[in-house]
């Protein structure tokens, strides 16, 4: 798998590039500021992109901003975005379109579970960091979308917005497969979505409706 980095840490980014070779993925390019990084995905074209939200030239928000652009310019192209602390202004839009991960960065540490983030993101998922999921949820908690969930049905919601598979889900939650999709069929129904592409992972689809005012 191709890969570019968007990092503006040094040591951060030359770690992550060495962790990254070391699981047989190819760095095909490393930049420090956002420009960069645009320029970096336009030149080479990678399988994914790895992005620090905060990096020059304002350390604000420009790599998430960059991200918005980069998938714009290349739909098909996976994107993780990486932050110190939960930011969610950008999130929702980029989850919608899928092939996206949001990743707090001290998650990065426990290796395995990182770099099956970056596979699911590579091959069409998501990959949501459990507090991100948690404060996309709680924006909305004033019009209360999730009312009518039983604390069950929130915990497989909370579970399918990380990313994770029903199988995934059975085992996180000691049940059987069949009780986790009636879960996630009631969840659907009583959040007023009609049947979709389960492909497409049925967290998208949660999260836009999430995101409606």
């Amino acid at each position: 798998m191709r890969v570019v980095i968007g990092e503006d840490s040094a040591l951060f980014r030359e770690g992550l590039a060495r962790l990254l070779a070391d699981a047989g993925y190819d760095v095909v390019a490393k930049a420090q500021d956002a420009p960069g990084l645009v320029a970096a995905v336009d030149a080479t074209i990678p399988d994914l992109a790895i992005i620090d939200i905060r990096m020059p030239p304002d350390l604000t928000d420009d790599g998430a901003r960059a991200a918005r652009r980069i998938r714009a310019a290349h739909p098909e192209l996976g994107i993780v975005l990486l932050s110190q602390h939960v930011e969610s202004r950008h999130s929702v839009e980029l989850v919608s379109s899928g092939r996206f991960g949001y990743l707090l960065k001290d998650r990065v540490l426990d290796v395995d579970d990182f770099l099956d983030a970056l596979r699911r993101v590579a091959a069409g998922g998501s990959a949501l960091d459990p507090e991100v999921v948690s404060r996309l949820i709680g924006a909305h908690r004033a019009s209360d979308p999730l009312r009518s969930l039983t604390a069950r049905e929130r915990e497989v919601l909370a579970l399918m917005a990380e990313g994770r598979t029903n199988v995934g889900i059975a085992r996180r939650l000691w049940l059987t497969d069949r009780t986790v999709e009636t879960h996630v069929s009631s969840i659907l129904t009583k959040l007023g979505l009609s049947g979709s592409d389960e492909d497409h992972r049925r967290v998208l689809a949660v999260l836009v409706y999430l995101n409606r005012s």
